[in-house]
């Protein structure tokens, strides 16, 4: 699924692609991914004339504001956007086209069909479900060492469950909580309310971190991600312990582990993150 970074350079790529161009027509080919308005015909008709303003993002939800109109997008599992010549074949899970006015398209294509779209009033998108549930993201000014070492003090889950939540922080996912909690230290079994302050600082820089630095590297391709140029991440060549099962440790040689927590498959190093 895509994270924080590879939405965050799928936001990035689709500025270059299709900001100021204006929507012509939308054709649905699968209604499902369609939430709001629950008409596929009504969303059809909000989107025509309306010209793309800006391309902003929530933890792992992409926000593209229109003119009077904010439409909220989820990628889910395999959800992909790509801009393309009107005349050039539709791949076979291309399941929303945005016709634009200067002959292109922008196509969302998503082989698993999870991907969700839903349409707001310009300003009221970030009061309303999906975004209204999301903590802040983590490059928000809000993700404070107090906000988040409260939060962790009412809460005996593990820490790893605890990064999962996107009630409590947006945009992190299974590859970057393993990551995170490796350069912090931490045990992703560690009951979060047992964090001390310093440890609770300790994951939230290395969460800001390690997702800037995920950005910079154009997000993490493991199995098919690719952005809205259709480039791979090459963050995967920095990662130090997700999908190492068996291999030395980085820091210490030790073999990287895998177990299960909160139903997650789980990577850590057992000596360095005792």
């Amino acid at each position: 699924m895509p994270e924080l970074p590879e939405v965050e350079t799928v936001r990035q790529t689709l500025r270059k692609l299709i900001l100021n161009k204006k929507i012509t027509d939308v054709t649905v080919l699968w209604e499902n991914i369609v939430k709001l308005p629950l008409e596929t015909e009504a969303f059809r008709q909000e989107l025509k004339g309306q010209t793309v303003r800006e391309i902003n993002r929530k933890g792992k939800f992409l926000i593209v504001e229109f003119d009077d109109i904010a439409m909220v997008s989820h990628l889910r599992m395999e959800g992909k956007y790509g801009v393309y010549p009107a005349a050039e074949p539709r791949k076979k899970h291309t399941h929303v086209i945005f016709q634009l006015d200067d002959g292109t398209e922008l196509r969302y294509n998503d082989v698993r069909k999870f991907g969700t779209m839903h349409l707001f009033k310009k300003g009221e998108e970030r009061h309303q479900k999906p975004l209204a549930l999301l903590g802040p993201d983590p490059f928000d000014s809000s993700f404070t060492l107090d906000y988040f070492y409260n939060r962790l003090q009412k809460t005996q889950r593990s820490i790893k469950a605890v990064l999962l939540d996107q009630s409590i922080v947006a945009g992190l996912g299974n590859i970057y909580v393993d990551e995170t909690l490796f350069r912090s230290g931490i045990h992703p079994e560690r009951k979060a309310n047992t964090l001390t302050s310093g440890e609770v600082d300790k994951v939230r820089i290395a969460a800001i971190e390690t997702l800037q630095e995920a950005v910079e590297q154009g997000g993490t391709t493991i199995r098919s991600y690719v952005n809205s140029q259709g480039q791979i991440g090459m963050f995967q060549q920095r990662l130090f312990v997700y999908g190492k099962v068996e291999e030395p440790c980085q820091q210490c040689g030790a073999p990287i582990e895998k177990i299960r927590v909160s139903n997650r498959g789980t990577h850590f190093c057992r000596n360095c993150q005792q």
